[in-house]
């Protein structure tokens, strides 16, 4: 299996379907990547040399993607700075609520987690049927 960028990519998959195990490279950029390294897309990772793998580090580092670590936290520090400003989209991060306009009433579970339900609260008189 070949390391690049911290990460072991897969060596029995294809190298298109490798790269984008690498948090900020999706397929698209894996195509790219590959034409600019000069690499077969088709390639096994674990036929990959040494040689290789550096021209595609090189290649990753000269169009300047942001991946893995670096990635995560430019995310994270966007999140805390619209919380920090309290701006719209902040707040609803903070609440845990849909962000980008979607309905609230119904779905959005998975951002609201499970249901909570809310039952009848009665006195204990009526628990024993001396209403």
């Amino acid at each position: 299996m070949a390391r690049i960028l911290g990460v072991e990519i897969p060596g029995n998959k294809p190298l298109i379907s490798a790269l984008p195990v690498i948090y900020g490279i999706g397929r698209s950029r894996a195509k790219l990547i590959c034409e600019q390294a000069e690499l077969n897309p088709q390639m096994r990772a674990k036929d990959l040399t040494n040689q290789q793998i550096n021209r595609i580090i090189q290649v990753i580092e000269e169009n300047g993607f942001v991946v893995e670590g670096d990635l995560r936290r430019e995310i994270q520090q966007n999140i805390k700075r619209l919380q920090s400003i309290r701006c719209y989209r902040g707040i609803r991060h903070i609440r845990g609520l849909p962000v980008r306009g979607q309905r609230t009433s119904t779905n959005a579970r998975t951002r609201k987690g499970p249901r909570k339900t809310i039952g009848v609260v009665r006195r204990k008189e009526a628990k024993k049927g001396k209403v």
